[in-house]
């Protein structure tokens, strides 16, 4: 059992800078690969990125590729997504999921989820 606590989402402005974190809980955080998802209002929820349990291997959606980072520290049970620069089409709910087998783009396939963290990106 994995539970998954999002934060760090806010309200900024086009060209700002965000880094949301995901706490996780748990003993074997380190054998989960780890993915962020994220829902605008009125859309399905669509994969952002993903990174497998070492840190060694990540993967990105084409809308953010280049400007988000994923990234994790196993010590700290934790993961994070750092955004830069935002764009008033990143503004969703931000959500953190993690599975038990290799990284994957497929919402279906994460078997926990965090409740979301929201960003608000303003033109």
């Amino acid at each position: 059992q994995v539970q998954l606590v999002e934060s760090g989402g806010g309200l900024v402005q086009a060209g700002d800078s965000l880094r949301l974190s995901c706490a996780a809980s748990g003993r074997t955080f380190s054998s989960y690969a780890m993915g962020w998802f994220r829902q605008a209002p009125g859309k399905e929820r669509e994969f952002v990125t993903a990174i497998d349990w070492s840190g060694g291997d990540t993967y990105y959606a084409d809308s953010v590729e280049g400007r988000f980072t994923i990234s994790r520290d196993n010590a700290k049970n934790t993961v994070y997504l750092q955004m830069n620069p935002l764009k008033p089409e990143d503004t969703a709910v931000y959500y953190c999921a993690a599975r038990s087998w290799g990284y994957s783009p497929n919402r279906d396939e994460y078997n926990y989820w965090g409740r979301g963290t929201r960003v608000t990106v303003s033109s």
